[in-house]
């Protein structure tokens, strides 16, 4: 199982904000741009400690704190949890990427297209 498939919303949540952020960002950044979500800072704190064990997301140091970033991009994980679910299928693997593609907008259909030519 991929980590981003064992996440929760809430390390979803701080994930998407560090894949937002210009470059590593302090647990302090990561709770200011939560504030939506009313959260005590020790709340992302340990959310972030949790998603560095899942090894999801990389700690530096950064004189007496740290900074965080995430180890893979966005796209990265998504691939992964593609990949996860057509490994579920079984036979039906190749029903499951015609439904798929059979329900991807005109975008997504290019982006394959492009990314299928790249392969050959």
């Amino acid at each position: 199982m991929s980590p981003r498939s064992r996440m929760g919303e809430l390390e979803q949540a701080v994930l998407e904000t560090l894949w937002d952020s210009a470059g590593p960002a302090s647990g302090r950044q990561v709770h200011e741009r939560l504030a939506d979500r009313d959260l005590a800072y020790t709340t992302v704190m340990t959310v972030l400690d949790r998603l560095v064990a899942k090894d999801v997301v990389a700690r530096e140091r950064d004189g007496r704190a740290f900074r965080y970033a995430p180890r893979r991009s966005r796209a990265a994980m998504t691939a992964d949890l593609m990949h996860e679910a057509l490994q579920g299928t079984g036979a039906d693997r190749d029903q499951a990427l015609v439904s798929f593609v059979g329900e991807a907008s005109a975008d997504d259909l290019a982006a394959l297209r492009r990314a299928l030519a790249d392969l050959t």
